[in-house]
């Protein structure tokens, strides 16, 4: 009886000295999640937003993802490039592993087998996501009437930054080289953000700040860099691995009180957070 029970004591405390050397494990049995960085923060950042499009095809994975969105935590995160799978599962590793709780909402414009997987009468869903760790109402989602080389559209929703009700956009817009599409695409978005007092888009434009196709946008809203203006764009951080700036935090109504380009081995695109001061209205 002795030895059975020193048998099963000896690989138990072993376990625990291994798992106190190696860190927390995956769940669902992939690789060891890496470690937060020291300066991480340890709770969601109420007034923090952020926009990330995640690459696709990129062949990342979604824990990788949630280790990268966890060190920053904003409020309101908008994806583009986003599988709904892999939201669903980057949603679940933040919980798991960061104790981390995001509310989903999703605008897919395509159902691509390619980029998503799926059977193949049940794609996967791919377009834009908004994470956000407030519910989110009013959800939505509108595809532009064209879209260039692959449907794109924008979707919006209602949820609280900072304790206070914000409507909050997310887009993807045509492909670079597609300027007049992009135009028309922005005409389209800036009608639905009139409309608000209050407004943050995020998102990846496919355009650098001064591209003509962006002044719908500027007319209505500012970037969350007071530098970076369509006048002045060589002050504008890039935000892509060709140095190019084409991910935007535009606010509408808001005041930013800071914003991070971080960059990141996760994607082509890097994430791109900013704080806003926001005020009872």
């Amino acid at each position: 009886m002795v030895f059975g029970r020193s048998t099963w004591l000896v690989p138990s405390v072993m376990a625990v000295v291994c798992l106190a050397l190696v860190g927390p494990s995956a769940p669902r049995g992939e690789s060891p999640v890496r470690p937060l960085p020291a300066d991480a923060v340890t709770a969601i950042v109420p007034n923090r937003v952020m926009t990330w499009n995640l690459c696709n095809p990129c062949d990342k994975r979604n824990i990788d993802r949630a280790t990268e969105i966890a060190t920053y935590a904003p409020q309101v995160i908008g994806l583009q490039e986003a599988c709904g799978r892999d939201v669903e599962s980057i949603r679940d590793y933040l919980e798991e592993l960061y104790g981390l709780h995001y509310y989903v909402a999703h605008g897919p414009v395509i159902q691509s087998w390619g980029r998503c997987g799926g059977v193949p009468w049940s794609p996967g869903g791919y377009g834009q996501a908004v994470l956000s760790a407030a519910p989110m109402t009013d959800r939505v989602t509108v595809e532009y009437p064209d879209g260039g080389s692959e449907d794109r559209g924008y979707m919006a929703v209602t949820t609280l930054v900072g304790g206070q009700p914000v409507r909050v956009f997310n887009t993807h817009l045509a492909e670079r080289r597609q300027e007049e599409v992009r135009a028309e695409q922005t005409r389209v978005l800036a009608a639905a953000i009139a409309r608000h007092d209050r407004a943050i888009v995020l998102g990846d434009f496919n355009a650098v700040p001064g591209a003509p196709e962006l002044t719908p946008i500027w007319a209505l809203a500012t970037d969350t860099s007071a530098r970076c203006r369509p006048s002045s764009f060589a002050a504008c951080e890039p935000t892509t691995d060709w140095q190019s700036k084409f991910d935007y935090v535009f606010l509408r109504g808001i005041t930013p009180i800071e914003h991070h380009v971080r960059p990141t081995p996760y994607s082509d695109h890097n994430p791109l957070y900013t704080d806003l001061e926001m005020q009872g209205g």
